[in-house]
């Protein structure tokens, strides 16, 4: 249960670092922005660096003439260029109204911009030999997000959770609807509660199905004694582990669930 992030962290390129240093020494969970930086150079990481790279700012001026699409905005006009946007009138909420959609059974959103080649997270858990449990979770966030956004990655629960009781989860995916179900903490409850791992992931990515039946998203599992697994939906997810009695890593590839279906297996 001990913990530290950092979100919306710039001109810092070591982003798990500076999390392991807010909880190794402030009393904390999260800082962020540009305070966040400043934290992280004090206390020793190189910086204030330039993050941007030819390939990133290449990226980035293709976006800007293709108008700035696809972007992470909703309910604002002009929607087919980079702004300034103003929002929308009568989209269906008022002041003491909840928005029409979200009454429904189930909700959709715009294709989503997450895929395998514009998102870069990285979650890993791993079991000392006194049996304790650590995870940790890294990311650069969503390509092309409104600025100020702040996912899953740093969000307790979310993209990653441990307890040396039960074992650790990790998740990677549509953060922006992923961390409105803590699947992580979903998963370790799960599992102290009796569920295998392979269960309790499949049983947090469907309750996100429920609801986002589009969503993309993956969630692994690891029980304290080391047993794993993994489920998924989306797209097909690939995961690595390795152990004292390994040559070398395994990969395991999990095959997208249906709401009612999981499988995975080893390469």
């Amino acid at each position: 249960m001990e913990i530290g992030a950092v979100a919306a962290m710039r001109y810092v390129k070591d982003g798990i670092r500076a999390a392991r240093l807010v909880m190794q020494y402030t009393e904390h969970t999260l800082l962020v922005g540009e305070q966040a930086s400043v934290f992280a150079i004090s206390m020793g990481l190189p910086g204030p660096t330039n993050l941007s790279s030819e390939e990133s700012l290449h990226k980035w001026n293709q976006w800007k003439d293709n108008n700035c699409q696809p972007n992470f905005r909703k309910n604002v006009f002009p929607s087919d260029s980079c702004g300034p946007y103003h929002p929308k009138e009568n989209v269906g909420f008022g002041e003491t109204s909840c928005p029409t959609a979200y009454l429904v059974e189930t909700m959709t959103r715009k294709v989503s911009p997450i895929n395998i080649h514009n998102h870069d997270t990285i979650s890993m858990a791993v079991i000392d030999k006194t049996g304790h449990v650590a995870v940790g979770t890294s990311t650069n966030g969503a390509t092309f997000k409104i600025p100020g956004r702040v996912g899953d990655g740093p969000i307790p629960g979310s993209s990653a959770y441990a307890d040396d009781e039960v074992g650790a989860c990790g998740a990677t995916g549509d953060g922006d609807i992923m961390m409105r179900f803590l699947p992580c903490y979903q998963v370790v409850e799960s599992m102290r509660r009796g569920m295998e791992p392979k269960f309790a992931a499949e049983d947090a990515i469907s309750r996100i199905l429920k609801k986002f039946p589009d969503f993309v998203g993956a969630v692994f599992a690891v029980s304290k004694n080391g047993v794993h697994a993994g489920a998924c939906h989306g797209w097909t997810f690939q995961y690595s582990v390795r152990n004292p009695n390994m040559d070398d890593v395994e990969v395991f590839t999990v095959v997208p669930q249906t709401a009612n279906s999981g499988v995975s297996h080893k390469d």
